[in-house]
């Protein structure tokens, strides 16, 4: 496979690179990133306030997950440079976008595979387990994604348990998984697919929970002290 030439950009920091670069990750906060390829800039979930995802250009590709508001805000979508765009997103969050968002919107569910940029984009499942959590997440409503760029597959997992669909996942070069309570899974969970799928590098995201942020480093030293070809990378999602 090729590899890519990954630059891990802080968005606090604004830490750059001077070098060419293939992909850049820029994490903003909690569901909210951008990954940016030599074939598009993709914003993911942009529902944080503010201008900081302007401060990065016009996306070519906005992903979007579910309705909830830490991945959904009308305000901040109409607030992008949207001219050339293209907004992928389940049936159910379409059909809360108004009008005006609506032309520039892509449907994907569950299953739904597009090549878009010269990128493939398949809708994964994602969804809860627990009973007490089902409410949260339902099974079929939102998305994650799986991305293929220049032979490399990328997975977010949007907000999910540790689903069959998430543990059989094959071929992951790099990963960026949730986990917070009670909306999502624990820390553990979250290492057990991890281990199970097995992607080259893996991202923990989405970690703030209703009792604050779940313990990266000990998801880090599940997986790495079971699987050190795992590499767990760490980057800043909160002020």
């Amino acid at each position: 496979m090729k590899n890519f030439l990954i630059v891990l950009v802080c968005i606090v920091s604004s830490v750059g690179c001077s070098q060419p670069k293939e992909l850049e990750i820029i994490p903003v906060e909690h569901a909210s990133f951008i990954l940016k390829t030599p074939e598009a800039t993709i914003f993911v979930d942009p529902a944080v306030q503010g201008n900081i995802f302007n401060a990065h250009g016009a996306p070519d590709i906005i992903l979007l997950t579910d309705i909830h508001g830490d991945h959904l805000n009308i305000e901040v979508l109409k607030s992008l440079k949207l001219a050339n765009a293209i907004m992928i997103a389940p049936q159910a969050v379409a059909d809360k976008l108004p009008e005006s968002l609506k032309k520039h919107l892509v449907v994907m569910n569950n299953g739904d595979i597009k090549d878009l940029s010269g990128i493939s984009f398949e809708a994964t499942l994602m969804y809860n387990l627990r009973e007490e959590a089902k409410q949260f997440h339902t099974k079929g409503r939102g998305n994650g994604y799986v991305l293929t760029i220049n032979d490399q597959r990328i997975y977010i997992s949007g907000d999910t348990e540790d689903i069959p669909e998430m543990r059989n996942l094959k071929d992951i070069d790099m990963a960026f998984v949730c986990m917070n309570l009670p909306y999502t899974m624990t820390v553990d969970k979250a290492a057990e697919a991890v281990l199970d799928f097995k992607p080259k590098m893996v991202y923990p995201y989405h970690y703030r929970g209703q009792d604050g942020k779940s313990d990266i480093a000990k998801f880090k030293e599940l997986v790495t002290s079971q699987n050190k070809t795992i590499q767990v990378k760490q980057l800043k999602w909160y002020p």
